[in-house]
């Protein structure tokens, strides 16, 4: 049996904190607010693998009201994830949306990708991550005041 899952996170751009996405950190005069390292690919994607399994949501099993999870690198929280849904899923496929104004992350999906994969166990070609701009709209995005990413997660129960 499949099943799907959506995810989605945005989180705002400021100064004096790295801008870490998909566990690549990018060179850039601001970085995203959060209790990690708010590593907004990453949070979208663990909350579609979530989703499809029918588990809760990274805010309810990382919570930033527990210290232990203060500036923690969200690929660790994915390792955790991952260990969670092994026994009973296995992942076939994410596809994901960066929208970010800047910095162009072309030159780093890669390396995200393999991270990723590397992480959860599957072929890095089980894995897309596209980027958008928000067309210098007047919204956050557009505004380079935030990144939002949407993603999708397949995974297949195990017998």
């Amino acid at each position: 049996m499949y099943r799907v899952g959506i995810g989605y996170d945005i989180h705002k751009l400021v100064k004096g904190r790295k801008l870490i996405i998909g566990g690549v950190k990018i060179p850039h005069a601001k970085g995203l607010f959060g209790h990690s390292d708010a590593d907004v690919l990453v949070h979208a994607i663990s909350d579609a693998i979530l989703g499809a399994c029918g588990l809760p949501d990274i805010g309810e099993l990382f919570p930033d009201t527990d210290i232990r999870f203060k500036n923690i690198s969200s690929i660790k929280l994915l390792e955790v994830i991952q260990r969670k849904i092994t026994r009973n899923f296995k992942i076939v496929s994410i596809d994901s949306i960066i929208i970010i104004q800047e910095p162009r992350i072309m030159p780093y999906k890669k390396v995200m990708r393999k991270n990723i994969a590397a992480v959860l166990g599957i072929d890095i070609g089980s894995i897309n991550i596209k980027g958008k701009t928000g067309e210098n709209l007047s919204d956050p995005i557009g505004r380079k005041a935030a990144i939002a990413v949407h993603a999708v997660a397949l995974v297949k129960r195990k017998k």
